[in-house]
C-alpha cells in the first residue's frame, strides 16, 4: 500500500517480503553509526520484533507507521521514513528516516521528510511534529533543517537508548516544527 509519493520516492508499507533490505540496511556500519553505534540488527530481531511492531502500527494507528521508501522510476529500495507517536514527549510525532549510503546527498532524506511533515499536519492532524539525533550527526541535523524543523533542545540519550555508552556519547539534539510554524513557512 502506497502511503506517500513525492517527486522521485514512494513511500509504501513493509511487507514480510522486506525483511533482506532492511538486514542489509542495517548491516552498513556507517549507516547505523548514528543510531546503534555501528551495531546492526540482527535478522531474528527483524522478524521476532521490529516488522511485527511496525505491522501493528498498520492496524492500530493506520495514519503513521514505518514506511519503505522506494524510487519511483526503477523502485529501488533507498530506506525508509517513519512518523509514529513520539517516545519521549506525549502529543507530538517524531518523524525518522534511514537512508542507504548510496542514497546520501541526493536530497532524498529532505524530500521524504517534506512529504512525511506534510502528511503529518494534513492527514494525521499533529501539533507538533520533533525529530532527535546525537549531537554529532550533523547531516541528519542538516535535514532537519533543510525540512523545516528548528532547533528545539538538547539533551542526553537515556540508558536505555545509548546502549550503556557513556554521557558523552549519547549527548543528543532535537529538533521541532509546530502546526503553525509549517502553515507560515507554506505560504
Amino acid at each position: 500500500m502506497i502511503v506517500l509519493e513525492t517527486a522521485r520516492l514512494r513511500l509504501r508499507r513493509f511487507t514480510p517480503a522486506d525483511l533482506d533490505r532492511l538486514v542489509e540496511l542495517d548491516s552498513d556500519p556507517q549507516v547505523m553509526r548514528y543510531i546503534t553505534f555501528g551495531v546492526p540488527a540482527s535478522r531474528e530481531r527483524y522478524e521476532q520484533d521490529i516488522l511485527p511492531y511496525w505491522f501493528e502500527f498498520y492496524e492500530s494507528m493506520p495514519l503513521l507507521g514505518f514506511w519503505a521508501a522506494e524510487m519511483r522510476d526503477d523502485g529501488a529500495f533507498v530506506g525508509w521514513f517513519h512518523l509514529r507517536p513520539d517516545r519521549f514527549d506525549d502529543g507530538e510525532q517524531e518523524l525518522g528516516y534511514r537512508l542507504r549510503r548510496p542514497a546520501w546527498g541526493l536530497g532524498l532524506a529532505t524530500e521524504g521528510g517534506r512529504a512525511v511533515i506534510a502528511h503529518g499536519f494534513e492527514k494525521v492532524g499533529a501539533a507538533k511534529i520533533s525529530a532527535r539525533t546525537l549531537a554529532a550527526n550533523f547531516g541528519s541535523r542538516r535535514v532537519m533543517q533543510k525540512c523545516g524543523l528548528c532547533f528545539e533542545r538538547d539533551f542526553v540519550y537515556p540508558q536505555d537508548v545509548s546502549a550503556g555508552r557513556p554521557e558523552a556519547e549519547c549527548a543528543a539534539v532535537k529538533y521541532s516544527i509546530t502546526r503553525p510554524q509549517w502553515l507560515a513557512q507554506r505560504a
